[in-house]
Formats: structure tokens, C-alpha cells, sequence
């Protein structure tokens, strides 16, 4: 028989433990989870060399292309313009690489979806522009951005700007198309609270609208991230002459392996800040979502 409660005794109320609490030990958990796939790819790869099935010179483990750094580095700046042994030359030389290649895709992603998710909101809101436009920007979809890359230098030239054009036709067509089917998805009822309550065309766009198609929008934006890390390393090789799809490049025509393996790392590193930066953004910009419809992983 259960104890009877005692007359003034004050009820217990059970203490959950704090919000920050959970955080820390979910992001705890999320890169403990984190290293451990990457441990173990790492030690399957080990593992191959050490029973020889990997050639150390085709395929040379972690260990090998990240044992000399200094050497590694030396190739970020060929010109010799910074000294290895003087304020860290050589690591100067990498940051600086990986800052002008994400440099270009920042540029190319920001102007791509904001240019995107504009020419989708004109293209319903203004019917005569939508039919003007959206049978050639359909036409124009299918094409690889790699195709656009000889029209990107026969327009502007060798530099920076064809290498973000680049990254800009990798997502634009692809958000737009998607900024139009979140548009015809809006629920019905939202619609028509909407114009119950005396909404104007405009503030319907800006108001309903466009506040429910911007998280799947980020989400399309997150998936065609590493799209657009693929076509600013191919332009960076050919168009640009400088970047880590430039480093690739050389280190293929040199047939060094180990900076080929060393550079795809930084690659990979940097594409997976991209990704938790954008969430990030994400986050921050969709304030009124909850955290399981961000797509977080």
C-alpha cells in the first residue's frame, strides 16, 4: 500500500536537468560518433597498407602524406615568395589557397540562391514573366555546369569571376525549379486564412509564402553544396590557375600522390565546415522552425 501524502508536506517536483546540459552532451555524442567513423576509416586504410594491399605509392595512407607537413606546404606556394622557417610562410601559403577557393564558393552559392529564389517568386507572381523565362530556364537545367565552363571563360576570362559563375549555375536553375514546386505545395489553407484576413498579393508572397518554402530551400541549398565544391575545384584547374582545384591539378601532372591525398582532405575538411556553416545560417535565418525540420545531421 502506498504511503499516504502528509498534510502541508510540499509536493516534489522532479528536476530536469538543464537545457545547456542536453546540448553539450548531444554535440559530445555527435562527435564522439563522428571521430569513430572516421577512425575506422582511417584504420581500414591503415590496415591496407600494412598488409600491402595498398601501393604506398598510388594510395599512401594517413600517415605517410600527413608525416611531412613542411613538404606538403611547399607546393601552396611555388613561387617560394614565403619562407618556410619566417611567420609560418608555409602554413600561410595553405590558408591562403583555401580561403580564395572558398572565397569563390561563398560568392557563387550566396548569389546563386538569392538569385534563384528571386527569378521563382517573379516567375509565379508575375504570370506573363513566368511564361517569358521558365520554358528556356527548363531547356537550360540539364546542362553540367562543367559544359559552361568554356562559355564561362569566353565571357569573362581567366580569374576569379568564372569560377563563381560556375558555382552560380550549379544551384541557380536546380533552386529555382525547387522555389516553384515549394510554391505550388503551399497548403491550401494558408492560402485562404491569408485572403480572409485582407492580405494583398504582395503580402502573401512575403508573408505565407515565402516563410514556407525558405527551410526547404535551405535544405535543396545544403544538398547542392558539394555540387558546387565540385565544379569551383574543376574551374579553379582550368579557368582560374590558382586554388586547391589548382594544387589537384599539379600534383596530378607531377604524379604526387601524397599531395593529391593531403589537398582532398583540406577539401573534404573544408566542405564539411560548409555544411555546419550552413546549418548554422540555416538556423539562425529560419528562427521559427524547430530544430528536427532544419535537416541537421
Amino acid at each position: 500500500m502506498s504511503a499516504l501524502p502528509v498534510a502541508g508536506a510540499k509536493p516534489v517536483v522532479p528536476v530536469s536537468p538543464p537545457v545547456g546540459r542536453h546540448k553539450l552532451r548531444a554535440h559530445a555524442q555527435r562527435s564522439l560518433w563522428w571521430l569513430a567513423s572516421v577512425g575506422i576509416f582511417v584504420a581500414i586504410w591503415e590496415l591496407c597498407w600494412w598488409f600491402g594491399l595498398a601501393d604506398p605509392l598510388m594510395l599512401p595512407p594517413p600517415h605517410i602524406f600527413l608525416a611531412n607537413l613542411p613538404e606538403q606546404f611547399r607546393f601552396f606556394d611555388p613561387a617560394g615568395a614565403r619562407s618556410l622557417q619566417e611567420d609560418g610562410g608555409g602554413l600561410l601559403s595553405v590558408l591562403e589557397v583555401m580561403a580564395w577557393t572558398s572565397m569563390r564558393v561563398i560568392l557563387g552559392l550566396a548569389l546563386g540562391f538569392v538569385g534563384a529564389v528571386g527569378v521563382g517568386l517573379a516567375i509565379r507572381y508575375f504570370p506573363v514573366f513566368g511564361k517569358l523565362t521558365l520554358p528556356t530556364i527548363t531547356l537550360l537545367t540539364p546542362i553540367s555546369p562543367v559544359a559552361w565552363l568554356p562559355v564561362a571563360i569566353f565571357i569573362f576570362g581567366i580569374g576569379n569571376v568564372p569560377a563563381i559563375f560556375l558555382v552560380f549555375i550549379s544551384v541557380f536553375f536546380i533552386i529555382v525549379l525547387s522555389t516553384l514546386s515549394q510554391i505550388d505545395a503551399v497548403p491550401a489553407p494558408y492560402l485562404h486564412v491569408a485572403r480572409i484576413m485582407g492580405a494583398t498579393k504582395h503580402q502573401l508572397f512575403r508573408h505565407v509564402i515565402l516563410p514556407t518554402i525558405l527551410p526547404s530551400l535551405f535544405v535543396t541549398l545544403r544538398l547542392n553544396l558539394f555540387a558546387a565544391w565540385m565544379v569551383v575545384l574543376i574551374a579553379e584547374a582550368v579557368g582560374v590557375g590558382s586554388g586547391l582545384g589548382q594544387i589537384v591539378m599539379m600534383a596530378r601532372n607531377t604524379f604526387n600522390a601524397s599531395l593529391v591525398f593531403f589537398t582532398m582532405t583540406l577539401i573534404g575538411l573544408l566542405g564539411y565546415l560548409f555544411d555546419r556553416g550552413l546549418l548554422w545560417v540555416q538556423q539562425r535565418v529560419l528562427w521559427w522552425v524547430g530544430p528536427s525540420a532544419l535537416g541537421g545531421r
